[in-house]
């Protein structure tokens, strides 16, 4: 079942595109969507813009006289718009027409830059046609007047195309208004600006646009590739490694540089290759702890019952109680292990409550000075009274217990374990100290891990299978209690966790 999904994952896999030619097609996209935009408004829709720029800029002219139709420096402000924008300007002031003694004051109004000004060919007749047409379109009004050819009107693209011989070469954009002065006075205005042919134009950007084609082409190929490398690279090595790591090479070194992100997955690999390193060390501990710890009980409870069996003699109380003893031990061995199992997986929930945690302590130091008294070893307490506290009785009972056990087992010649509350800052201060050898510095982290035991530090007969620390840790975890050890070689340790009080 797992060798066909294996090899479902490969197969799967086989199809996939490798991440540097992915990039190096991404990049290739990239630069040919860039060239058929560059193609497209540089040949297809240069004609379109280019009128659409005259437009604005003929309506913007428009708009700026009749704003200073009134000023006294109006010639100068035509004149300046004129040249600006290469226009031919022409103002009629429509309310003297008809007025023999203003008829003068018609044409008044004159700005002419251009040599074939269409508007100056204009007969009154095709002016009071573009005023019309201005009236009708409440606003400026444009057309695209070719003076070659001024027979007919056709419509294109929304603008009249007027054509009559005579008026000059080439197309020009007309654009009539009327507007009123301050006075009441009625104005016709026309501008004439001429549009220049785009086609040479054109066909020599389309010549120069395939020379930029070619070049953008092998340079985009070029640069694409270099940087597909480039990004691929790191992965590809940081590839290579996690493969060794994951068949069983924990000696595997991950280099991530290059790129920040590059580096923070090698940290990452590198930390996982070294808890994976640890982990396998800690099964084979656990192997051979467990395996211990299992033989030794089962084999007193074989033995034993086998001598029962065949002397009848020896079918006694003592040695049923042998049997017993190494059942219990084999069932708390059991029993620890499934506790470790049901707090890191997070089946167990915790049962929180209120309770005094200094009556608890009390109660544990006084058990266990009766039980191990006949050992020789000695327990002290310093209780600071009543310490009400939120949180799993039980648990805790066994967080307290774990330590106690831990000290026991690892104290000094002198067999003293000593117990302290304190009491500050509104939380109670758990230590449980030890006269033992204490731990190195290396060593501190580690012995929170399971199966973990310090060897050759065993002043008494260790039970169970070296996850009692562990089992505390996580309860304490689970309460987000603080926690920890303080120890020096040869001046034993104090383990600690403190508790908010309520």
């Amino acid at each position: 079942m797992a060798q066909n999904k294996k090899q479902k994952i490969l197969k799967q896999q086989r199809h996939l595109q490798p991440l540097r030619w992915r990039i190096f097609l991404y990049l290739l996209g990239f630069t040919a969507l860039l060239l058929l935009l560059l193609w497209l408004f540089q040949t297809v829709y240069l004609d379109s813009f280019y009128r659409r720029v005259k437009i604005s800029e003929i309506t913007g002219a428009a708009s700026a006289i009749a704003h200073n139709i009134d000023n006294e420096n109006i010639l100068t402000t035509l004149d300046r718009l004129a040249a600006e924008r290469e226009m031919c300007i022409q103002i009629f002031n429509l309310s003297v027409m008809g007025d023999s003694e203003r008829q003068e004051e018609i044409a008044g109004y004159d700005a002419d830059v251009l040599p074939d000004c269409l508007i100056h060919h204009l007969s009154l007749i095709e002016v009071s046609r573009l005023y019309n047409s201005a009236l009708e379109a409440g606003g400026p009004y444009t057309e695209v007047i070719n003076g070659n050819d001024l027979h007919g009107r056709i419509i294109e693209n929304g603008f009249f195309i007027i054509r009559r011989p005579g008026a000059g070469p080439g197309e020009s954009m007309v654009l009539s208004q009327v507007f009123n002065g301050v006075n009441g006075d009625e104005f016709l205005l026309l501008l004439d600006s001429k549009l220049q042919p785009v086609n040479a134009t054109v066909h020599t950007l389309r010549v120069q646009l395939t020379f930029i084609t070619a070049l953008m082409v092998v340079t985009a190929l070029l640069l694409s590739f270099f940087i597909a490398w480039r990004l691929a690279a790191p992965i590809t090595r940081i590839n290579i490694r996690a493969k060794r790591l994951a068949a069983g090479d924990f000696s595997a070194s991950f280099d991530g540089q290059g790129y920040r992100e590059i580096g923070e997955l090698a940290e990452t690999l590198n930390y996982a290759a070294g808890e994976l390193s640890r982990t396998e060390r800690l099964q084979r501990e656990l192997v051979a702890n467990i395996s211990h710890d299992l033989r030794t009980p089962l084999t007193m409870i074989s033995g034993y019952a086998e001598v029962m069996r065949d002397l009848p003699q020896e079918n006694n109380a003592e040695n049923a109680q042998v049997i017993i003893d190494e059942a219990r031990r084999l069932s708390s061995l059991v029993n620890e292990v499934l506790d470790l199992s049901k707090l890191q997986s997070g089946v167990e929930i915790l049962k929180i409550e209120d309770f005094d945690i200094g009556e608890l302590l009390e109660i544990l130091v006084e058990n266990y000075r009766r039980l191990l008294a006949a050992e020789g070893y000695n327990i002290s307490l310093e209780s600071c009274g009543e310490a009400w506290v939120h949180a799993d009785k039980k648990r805790i009972e066994q967080v307290l217990c774990n330590f106690l056990n831990n000290a026991f087992t690892y104290t000094g010649a002198d067999k003293q374990v000593s117990v302290r509350q304190i009491i500050s800052a509104q939380k109670v201060r758990i230590e449980v100290a030890d006269s033992g050898q204490g731990i190195a510095p290396e060593h501190i982290n580690e012995i929170w891990q399971r199966y973990y035991r310090l060897e050759g530090a065993h002043k008494r007969a260790a039970h169970g299978a070296g996850i009692g620390l562990s089992i505390a840790r996580q309860v304490l975890e689970q309460h987000k209690a603080d926690y920890g050890v303080e120890s020096k070689e040869g001046l034993g340790s104090i383990f600690w966790f403190e508790l908010a009080l309520i």
